[in-house]
């Protein structure tokens, strides 16, 4: 049965009980009035109107555009693509849902939880510890019809003993040459596996395992890393003003081609001509798919003016070059994350806003250096989940070209790598851990140095 049938399955189930309904309820006002869901009002309606519409049946209300019409007043023609308000909110919600089971969810008779890619929440139910415990306690052994006492059972070297059926047992203190060939028998398939294993290892490229890569190389699901467009980052320090997703979804590349001068019109159209990428997008990729072909896994590679909103709304994974200057793609995650990327189109350039600070955080981080130049500029690698979807999303991204380059070099080096997830309290293997980290560099005319993790949060 499919997952969501199960599920669908269960919900029925608990609805057609009165008791079981009403306690429900009960349980969904806890965790609405709770710590985890004060403050926010919305998730808590949001988090009702999807428990009460699977309860009632009504899994076609459980659609991202029927949710934002009758759970948010949306028009019924609204664009779900440039409106995010139901993906957002039900991020939020699987967020808050986690920390009040964290706290209150050892005794809870329910638990409520919102899987990626749907709507339809799933609730399980606990049924009364007395008749779990009587479910699985042990059952009387029975006893054999024939048992034969050990007073009267015969003695193993007796010959009533010695039957047909008994196994031929032979002392190997009775039988030297036996043990001499199991000896050498042992020796030799011990040399012989010592081989293959040293060969293998020899001839096979070491795979790595270490985060984003582990979680990314063992998912079923293609990856596809997203090259920058500096294109249209060169529009945006021309127009002095950034460029929403949805414009460039749009191919709206100049949304306010009236407030040009004439000049300025003819260089921004010319800057569109063809579909470039950047320099450091290439040696990024390269590195990249030399370590996916280690780990037997391909590296699918598109430009970002070329992708479309449907083709991240699936189950695939993503790497995403560039900053949303450069890739206005990855603004569509920017909730998600801690460290934000802000146009400034005073200085025409990026900074860093800690959204979070923690103790010996700044709440922004401003770079002196921009691209080709002298000075110091920031970084991000983060990897977190895509919205409502099961793949995963990877992000590389510098306020400049050089800080780029220098956190796709950091996520591919394994050795680098693992004291820094370490310190941040994320270990390797398992189930998916998401983080994200902020890195500061020197560049000195295009090259990047001494690049140091000023911070790890784990999301």
């Amino acid at each position: 049965m499919h997952p969501i049938d199960e599920r669908e399955t269960e919900l029925l189930r608990i609805s057609e009980s009165k008791e079981i309904s009403a306690q429900l309820q009960e349980h969904l006002r806890q965790i609405v009035e709770g710590s985890a869901f004060r403050g926010s009002q919305r998730s808590g309606q949001f988090l009702r109107y999807i428990v009460n519409q699977a309860i009632a049946g009504h899994f076609e209300s459980l659609k991202e555009r029927m949710i934002g019409v009758e759970l948010f007043g949306r028009s019924p023609s609204y664009d779900t693509g440039e409106d995010a308000i139901v993906r957002v909110t039900a991020s939020d919600v699987r967020k808050r849902l986690l920390q009040h089971y964290g706290k209150y969810g050892v005794d809870a008779p329910f638990h409520i939880s919102l899987p990626t890619g749907t709507y339809i929440p799933q609730i399980t139910y606990e049924v009364a510890k007395e008749a779990e415990a009587a479910a699985i306690a042990p059952q009387p052994v029975p006893q054999p019809l024939a048992a034969v006492s050990a007073a009267e059972a015969p003695a193993p070297d007796s010959p009533e003993a010695q039957t047909s059926e008994s196994p031929l047992r032979v002392p190997l203190d009775q039988s030297p040459h036996l043990l001499r060939w199991l000896v050498l028998a042992g020796v030799v398939l011990a040399c012989i596996l010592g081989s293959i294993a040293f060969f293998t290892k020899r001839l096979s490229p070491a795979k790595e395992h270490v985060l984003p890569w582990s979680i990314l190389f063992r998912s079923s699901h293609p990856i596809w890393l997203i090259t920058s467009d500096p294109n249209i980052a060169e529009i945006q320090y021309l127009l002095k003003q950034s460029i929403s997703v949805s414009d460039y979804a749009n191919h709206y590349y100049v949304p306010t081609p009236n407030h040009l001068t004439p000049e300025e019109d003819r260089l921004a159209r010319n800057v569109l001509i063809g579909d470039k990428s950047a320099d450091v997008d290439a040696a990024i990729a390269v590195q990249i798919a030399e370590l996916a072909q280690a780990n037997s896994r391909q590296i699918n590679v598109r430009g970002a003016r070329s992708l479309r909103l449907a083709d991240i709304h699936t189950d695939d994974n993503f790497i995403f070059l560039g900053s949303p200057v450069s890739n206005p793609w990855t603004s569509i995650f920017s909730d998600q994350l801690d460290f934000r990327f802000v146009f400034d189109p005073v200085r025409r350039s990026e900074f860093v806003q800690n959204i979070h600070p923690r103790p010996n955080e700044q709440a922004t981080y401003v770079p002196t250096a921009m691209g080709w130049a002298t000075g110091d500029t920031f970084a991000i690698v983060a990897f977190l989940p895509n919205p409502d979807q099961a793949g995963h999303v990877l992000l590389i991204a510098g306020a400049n070209g050089e800080g780029t380059e220098a956190a796709g070099r950091l996520v591919v080096d394994a050795q680098r790598m693992k004291p820094i997830l370490q310190s941040c309290g994320l270990k390797n293997g398992g189930a998916a851990q998401h983080f994200e980290l902020l890195l500061h560099l020197n560049t000195m005319a295009g090259s990047p140095s001494h690049v140091d993790a000023l911070a790890c949060h784990a999301l």
